[in-house]
């Protein structure tokens, strides 16, 4: 199973069909929040189902400001961070995780690609952002998760290259 984990595509999407064009085909989408009004036209790209949660600049919306999913081995929270104060630490996203039973959490807002494992062995993704990134690369950013036939995940952050083509970050 593949899974494509973005966020903060804030209206602009022509990133995201590179991505869909460069990584083949796709189980799931999760959507990191900062859709602005795109989730129709990023499901029917994706052609598959999509998962989204309100970012802070997704105003009008009725998306949910979190969502719970189960993919393989891993339930997973996934949420903007806002909310979380993500911009001065990770304290209350792993908190909140692990509150609701989670393994795994997905947040965007800070359009700054994080991958790394907790203490409590959570692991953390932040994929950063198709639109505007604002980590040292300045590349447009995004991640997979593929989990193999006993239900463990492989990630990749990824990037956008000036050509369109795919290249892996870490």
């Amino acid at each position: 199973m593949k899974i494509l984990i973005i966020s903060d595509t804030h209206g602009y999407l022509g990133n995201l069909g590179k991505v869909l064009q460069a990584v083949g085909h796709i189980d799931h989408l999760i959507h990191c929040g900062d859709v602005e009004e795109q989730m129709e036209e990023i499901e029917r790209m994706a052609g598959c189902p999509c998962t989204f949660v309100q970012g802070n600049n997704d105003f009008y919306g009725d998306l949910p400001k979190e969502a719970i999913l189960r993919f393989g081995k891993y339930r997973i929270f996934v949420t903007h961070g806002h909310r979380l104060g993500i911009y001065w630490g990770t304290q209350e996203l792993v908190k909140t995780a692990r509150r609701k039973g989670c393994n795994l959490a997905l947040y965007g807002h800070t359009h700054i690609p994080v991958l790394e494992v907790t203490p409590s062995g959570l692991t953390i993704l932040n994929p950063g952002s198709l639109t505007y990134p604002r980590h040292n690369r300045r590349q447009p950013t995004f991640a997979t998760m593929e989990i193999d036939s006993q239900g463990r995940a492989l990630f990749a952050i990824c990037y956008v290259k000036p050509n369109g083509s795919i290249g892996v970050l870490f």
